[in-house]
This record gives structure tokens, sequence and C-alpha cells, in this order.
């Protein structure tokens, strides 16, 4: 379990797939449901389609593009939403999501969603989950066209928020995303070991790391923010 100074912790940065939500529903749409999409409307071999979409997929990782809908709806010349609602039953919370955020928005702490998904697939996600009762603010980076990868994003989010980078924590399922918040300077980082619950637990050295948030609850409520009125 990873001990983190919640006593020096005032804003919290959520990241939403693989973080809040489980993985899985992205991993299934992306590499299987859409290459059979892509079959479909091509007429060409299943795993023929799939290799070439992971084959554009590293081509385009990290990038806006990668994560931008519209991007891949005119790619692919298909209704990528429509294609999403197809498998959108397999959208699911986190059973350990809510007593995390609860615990922090109780304890007085800002709590924000940063994700990198499109704008579309975030309210897609919110109308099957209701995330947006637990957070403050919900933000999709398309605002600042740019993503979590970049520094420019981290810049023009501080910009946007104003929190003190020493006293926030941010939490990600990605080890370069979580790279690129220690390099702009977030205090504190935590990393999430099992963000698809379909697939083995990772081993991660790099980033203190948690598999289940309600073994930080307690202690999150030992250190209330303190708030002061002039």
């Amino acid at each position: 379990m990873p001990f983190l100074p919640w006593d020096k912790i005032d804003t919290v940065l959520l990241d939403m797939d693989g973080t809040l939500l489980d993985l899985h529903f992205d991993t299934h749409f992306w590499i299987e449901h859409l290459p059979k999409k892509v079959a479909e409307l091509t007429q060409k071999p299943v795993e023929q389609c799939r290799a070439d979409m992971l084959a554009h997929y590293a081509r385009v990782q990290g990038k806006i593009e990668w994560y931008c809908l519209d991007y891949w709806a005119e790619v692919l010349q298909m209704d990528i939403m429509s294609a999403k609602r197809e498998v959108e039953h397999l959208i699911a919370m986190r059973e350990d999501t809510i007593p995390f955020l609860d615990a922090l928005r109780e304890t007085g702490r800002e709590v924000v969603l940063v994700t990198n998904a499109h704008p579309d697939g975030l309210s897609l996600k919110v109308e099957h989950t209701k995330l947006d009762s637990h957070i403050d603010t919900l933000i999709s980076t398309h605002e600042f066209s740019v993503t979590k990868e970049s520094q420019t994003l981290w810049q023009r989010l501080q910009a946007h928020l104003q929190f003190d980078p020493k006293r926030t924590l941010f939490v990600d399922d990605s080890l370069v995303i979580l790279e690129a918040a220690k390099q702009f300077g977030i205090g504190h980082l935590l990393a999430v070991r099992n963000p698809d619950r379909q697939q083995p637990e990772r081993e991660i050295d790099a980033f203190p790391s948690i598999s289940d948030y309600r073994t930080v609850v307690a202690e999150i409520r030992q250190y209330p923010v303190e708030k002061y009125t002039s």
C-alpha cells in the first residue's frame, strides 16, 4: 500500500479510463470490436484489419489524433460513436472508485477529472456511470488541443485550474503520462496496477502504485483539508 502525505495534498487530478473506470471497455472496443467493424466495411480478413489498426495506433500513440473520435471517423469512414454504443454495456466503474472519490471530496479536496478521451466518449461514459456527480470538474484535454503526454498540456492545465503542483496528487494508469506529470513538477504521483480487471495485475517500480483505492480511504479521512476564510 502506498504511503501518501495527505496533509500535503489539496488537489487531486484523476485520469478516467483504467483509473476510475475499468479499461476493459476500451481494450475490447479498439482491439476487438473496431477491427471487426472495419472488416465488415472493407470485406478484408479480421486479422488483417486488426494488424493494420494496431500499426495505425502505434503511429499516432500519444498524439491528440489517437484519442480523437473525429479523426478515426474520418480515417475509417465510420460512425465511431454508433460503434461504441454497440458495446456500451461493457462500460463499468471500478468498484473501489466511489468510496475513493467520496472520501476525497468529503475531506475538502478539489477533485478534477483530466482525460485524454474525446468529449463525445467522455459524455458516453458519464451517461453510463454518473461519474460527474462525484467529481468537481471534468476536463477533456481536447479543450487544450494537446494530450497529457505533453508538457504544454500541463502548463495550460495549471494556468486554467490554478493548482499548486507541489500540493497536487495525480493518478493515472499510464506510466508515460505519469512521467510527463513528474517532469512538470506534480508533487505526488500514483499509478494503477490493475487498469483492466480482466488482465493480470502489473508490477510497477517507477511510482507508488495501488490496486484498490479502498485501502487508503481511512487514511484520507484522517487528514481533511483545512479551509481558511479571510
